[in-house]
């Protein structure tokens, strides 16, 4: 990647400059390499002058100049750049030899062959799946794909709670509650009538003892209510499946919370927290009879501050925790049990944990990554703190909790789901419990209507396909941390930053070269040799292209699609820019061979842009 190269040979250069000056080149600041918005400005600069001034004493625009001097006399850049130059008040701008950089080829280095798991979507087998959900599935989908682009080994795991309190509620209205509706999908009837046991439990209190029968049941195994639990999980957890391959998502594992209970994983996780000093059981006051992960105490600002609080792990009643499942889980994952699961076929391709399979090789993870939302660092945190417990501060400082904004409606999505939007919200939050939010399977419906009322060209992507695509876009372009207010006629919009908008610019570029090898219209193999004579457009497009390796490196350092989202909208937006600035397949002679050498590079690398983030490359929409 050129920035890292870059990087490595100015971090050298600064090294010679401040040795000369018989100065210590111990702790110096991080060389930073950037991009200038403005191409005047060079297409990498960097402001280390300025960092170093007060340490070496002189004027940043000396310091510049020396390592300005020391770059060119050693020869360091090989040829990389056609020149350099340094800018008040301290700036060094490096300008590229494109044509050297079009031999170079610069990509992504070999990654260590690492092994990484991650593991998203997760989503409760109790109903439907809703666009909450969905954004999980698709930024983990994205982070598979980004570290596989990368040359990491990577094993996607989908993580089934099926003991938890959301599907011992479903069992409990199964059970005890009349509902009477006509759906073609168990999960569409389940979100209804999840919706209406919670509301029971408001009105008759004495059925959450219900609830509490059936926890124990599910974690029993045997029994009516188990089998009852096990083969209603079953059937929403393959609708869920459905619903995320129509993303282009999918799996290489089921893991079910179940067999980690029932074949030992927590037993044995168990015995080893018990040998730390921090896993203790409570004797008196509101947790007396509960296994706790004690906790430091409490900063005298922050009383109540929720990190403060002891972490159960085995309530009183003998139930486990989430947590302490998890705990059971992460020590599997990093390999550091001796407790193993075995495997059977659950679909094509996809295989799930099952006490009648065989021995398989999962798990044994260098890296592990867990794609949840940010209102779980704590339970995170508290799997990181048993790690570091039991002695494994490596696999600890591995584990990568990777959270996210939830998702809520905005008021027109509101609105065409029939919610009461009259109190003029800006938005409308999701809620299980109440069954307000919008379901995955009902959202691509309707947004493929909306495309296809829309469309044009009926011969091209399906409709469907653009759909999802539109939809995934929109739930990744947002940073992570950003809760996200879905507006459905935003996402389909064509223009603007929209997943429609990119494969748009995908599509007319693979028309242009399909028109141009149609005519026989010659492609150049090298760039022109007075870069001086491009156009601003094709100069702004060819820098952003070579923007693509670095890219990727920063993406896969931050553990978010959301570069690459950015990267290609603008990707998009300067070759559309390009297109109306310079003719292509009517230029000039002299000027056609290289901006169809320019159009397919765009698409090369716009086309492994959307493959990253998980959206087709179509030649047509």
């Amino acid at each position: 990647m050129i920035s890292r190269w870059m990087k490595k040979q100015l971090e050298t250069s600064v090294q010679q400059v401040v040795s000369r000056l018989g100065q210590s080149f111990e702790n110096l600041p991080d060389v930073l390499i950037e991009r200038p918005n403005r191409p005047e400005h060079g297409d990498y600069s960097t402001n280390i002058a300025m960092q170093l001034a007060k340490t070496l004493r002189q004027s940043p625009l000396h310091i510049a100049a020396q390592l300005k001097n020391e770059l060119e006399q050693a020869g360091r850049m090989e040829g990389l750049l056609h020149r350099i130059e340094t800018a008040p008040p301290g700036f060094l701008n490096f300008h590229l030899d494109w044509s050297e950089w079009a031999r170079k080829a610069f990509r992504l280095p070999d990654a260590v062959r690492e092994k990484v798991v991650i593991e998203h979507t997760s989503i409760n087998p109790n109903k439907s799946a809703h666009i909450g959900h969905l954004r999980n599935a698709c930024i983990g989908d994205s982070l598979a794909r980004l570290l596989r682009r990368a040359g990491y080994q990577v094993e996607v795991h989908n993580y089934i709670d099926d003991l938890g309190n959301q599907l011992a509620d479903t069992v409990a209205g199964l059970l005890n509650v009349d509902h009477q509706a006509e759906h073609l999908r168990f999960g569409d009837y389940c979100w209804e009538l999840y919706a209406r046991v919670n509301k029971a439990y408001e009105q008759t209190p004495s059925l959450l003892e219900q609830r509490t029968r059936v926890l124990r049941a599910l974690e029993d195994g045997d029994g009516n209510v188990a089998w009852i639990g096990m083969l209603a999980a079953e059937r929403i957890v393959r609708e869920h499946l459905e619903e995320m391959k129509a993303f282009g998502i999918d799996y290489d594992l089921l893991v079910w919370e179940s067999r980690i209970v029932r074949e030992g994983f927590w037993d044995s996780a168990f015995r080893l927290l018990q040998q730390t000093e921090l896993f203790q059981m409570e004797t008196s006051g509101k947790l007396a009879g509960c296994w706790v992960l004690k906790q430091p105490a409490a900063d005298p600002a922050e009383p109540d501050a929720e990190h403060h609080a002891d972490k159960v792990l085995v309530r009183s009643n003998g139930i486990l925790t989430y947590t302490a499942k998890d705990i059971a889980y992460h020590l599997w994952k990093f390999g550091l049990l001796a407790n193993d699961f075995r495997y059977k076929p659950f679909a094509d391709g996809l295989w799930t944990t099952h006490a009648d399979g065989i021995v398989a090789d999962y798990g044994k993870a260098d890296l592990v990554i867990n794609v949840i939302d940010r209102r779980q660092e704590y339970p995170q945190a508290m799997v990181k703190q048993a790690l570091e417990a039991l002695g494994f501060a490596g696999q600890a400082e591995k584990l990568r909790h990777v959270g996210y904004g939830v998702v809520s409606l905005s008021p027109g999505a509101a609105q065409e789901l029939g919610l009461d939007t009259s109190d003029s919200k800006t938005s409308y939050a999701m809620s299980g419990r109440q069954g307000v939010g919008i379901k995955v399977s009902d959202l691509l419906d309707l947004m493929e209507a909306q495309i296809e009322g829309k469309r044009s060209d009926p011969e091209g992507l399906s409709s469907r396909l653009i759909a999802a695509a539109a939809i995934r876009y929109y739930l990744l372009r947002f940073a992570l941390p950003t809760e996200v207010v879905f507006d459905i006629q935003q996402a389909t919009e064509t223009t603007g930053n929209t997943g429609v908008y990119l494969m748009y610019a995908h599509a007319r570029a693979a028309g242009i070269l399909a028109k141009a090898q149609a005519n026989g219209l010659p492609r150049t193999e090298s760039l022109p040799e007075d870069l001086s004579l491009l156009d601003q457009a094709e100069h702004a497009l060819l820098r952003q292209i070579a923007a693509w390796p670095d890219t990727l490196s920063a993406a896969c350092e931050e553990l978010s699609p959301t570069p690459i989202c950015h990267f290609a909208y603008e990707l998009a937006t300067l070759f559309n820019h390009y297109y109306s600035a310079c003719p292509i397949l009517k230029a000039e002679p002299q000027q056609q061979p290289f901006r169809l050498w320019l159009t397919a590079e765009f698409k090369e690398t716009i086309a492994e842009a959307l493959d990253v983030i998980g959206l087709p490359a179509p030649d047509r929409m």
